[in-house]
């Protein structure tokens, strides 16, 4: 963002001529992140609906009053859906949390329609973009002087081909969201230049060879990757903490999370509120760093402006950002807390095939696995007050590794 075109700081304007206070929250698409936002907001007696075509976890927990099944955020109609809805089901009002990255996309780029009917947590598109499109995140944050991965930029294969790369690299959409082979991956790794090529012709015949971000590889697996985790309101924080991706899955690049921990690291809060504060953001985000032992630096990589999946970790931490978020949207101030350390998340299922991989390579001692489980506060899935999402997970996730990965059925 130049100079001349930089966002001033500050609360987003107002959305529509609603009523300060929302009556419950309509929470779009997501699955484990958004099953924990339906918990804490349960907890204070909030209504929350959920509408999906994705993943149906979230709707088995008691605390999601009903469940919505639409054509999902690509579908042209789905803005005049999301404003017939309001009006037939009696949700005026409530406030709207898209909790997937293309429900994020559709709820920030139609703000104008949709603040018609709800209450909006989230800054328009002209301010996310620069922290959802990873080239205009990386460019902004260098400019705020904030690290980022060394990252290449081709206007064509051809310029590809030509290229010094300095290998290995990583390709990655622009945005999350897609339903291509490519996006649902998340990210792809080339160790020389032949298997970037395949791999970079690949990507771009998925989705546009614009948008297929390459960079070069910082080493490490989850235990290099850090989170800033937080809930901002009229540009500032209001609660926020710094958490440690133990392990993921896969191990060496993770499509999700599966071990979480909160620990203190003031580089990523400072990182974070500088790239944050730059756009006025304003609702739920989750900021994600890997640390470059090779400079002892922290680069930014992606950022979230939806529930999370260990979101659940907040809560058990001490710093309920599901209800405070619902305290902002009423205007009741908030005191700031500092999150409880020792205080870990984990994804059972998936953390066992991690560590069992992790132990395997001798990565990870056995011992140290098991003793981790000491420090679990939450689970992706159970809990004992709300215990059928935890029931059905398992075999909820095989269903869809069955149907989406062996007969690609979407």
């Amino acid at each position: 963002m130049s100079e001349g075109t930089r966002m001033e700081g500050g609360a987003p304007r107002k959305q529509g001529p609603l009523s300060a206070h929302p009556r419950g929250v309509a929470i779009l698409g997501g699955a484990h992140g958004t099953l924990a936002l339906a918990r804490s907001l349960g907890r204070r007696g909030v209504p929350v609906w959920l509408i999906t075509n994705d993943n149906p976890l979230p709707s088995w927990s008691r605390h999601v009053h009903r469940t919505l099944r639409w054509q999902g955020a690509a579908d042209p109609g789905s803005v005049p859906f999301l404003r017939a809805a309001a009006a037939e089901h009696g949700l005026e009002g409530f406030l709207l949390v898209p909790a997937a990255d293309a429900e994020v996309r559709l709820v920030a780029q139609s703000v104008e329609a949709l603040s018609a009917a709800y209450n909006i947590a989230l800054p328009g598109w002209e301010r996310l973009k620069w922290v959802c499109e990873k080239p205009l995140l990386y460019r902004r944050a260098a400019e705020l002087g904030v690290d980022v991965p060394p990252t290449y930029e081709f206007s064509s294969v051809e310029e590809a081909a030509r290229a010094e790369i300095r290998f290995p690299v990583v390709l990655k959409p622009n945005m999350g969201g897609g339903r291509d082979s490519f996006s649902r991956a998340k990210v792809a790794r080339a160790d020389d230049k032949d298997g970037f090529l395949a791999a970079y012709r690949e990507a771009a015949g998925q989705i546009g060879l614009d948008n297929v971000v390459v960079q070069e590889l910082i080493p490490g697996g989850g235990e290099s990757q850090f989170s800033y985790a937080a809930l901002w309101s009229e540009g500032r924080p209001v609660a926020e903490f710094a958490a440690r991706r133990g392990r993921q899955y896969p191990v060496d690049f993770g499509y999700t999370s599966t071990f979480v921990e909160v620990v203190e690291e003031p580089r990523v809060l400072e990182a974070a509120r500088h790239i944050l504060g730059d756009i006025g953001y304003h609702g739920l985000v989750e900021v994600e760093f890997k640390h470059d032992a090779r400079d002892d630096r922290m680069r930014v990589l992606d950022v979230n402006p939806r529930p999370w999946s260990w979101f659940g970790l907040a809560a058990a931490a001490g710093v309920d950002l599901g209800a405070m978020l619902w305290d902002v949207a009423e205007g009741r101030d908030v005191a700031a807390k500092a999150a409880r350390r020792k205080v870990s998340w984990m994804y059972l299922v998936r953390d066992a095939a991690a560590g069992s991989r992790l132990v395997a390579t001798r990565r990870l001692r056995a011992g140290d696995y098991f003793r981790s489980f000491a420090t679990v506060r939450a689970w992706a899935a159970f809990s004992a007050s709300d215990p059928m999402p935890g029931l059905i997970d398992i075999p909820l996730t095989a269903w869809r590794v069955l149907t989406r990965r062996f007969l690609k059925i979407h």
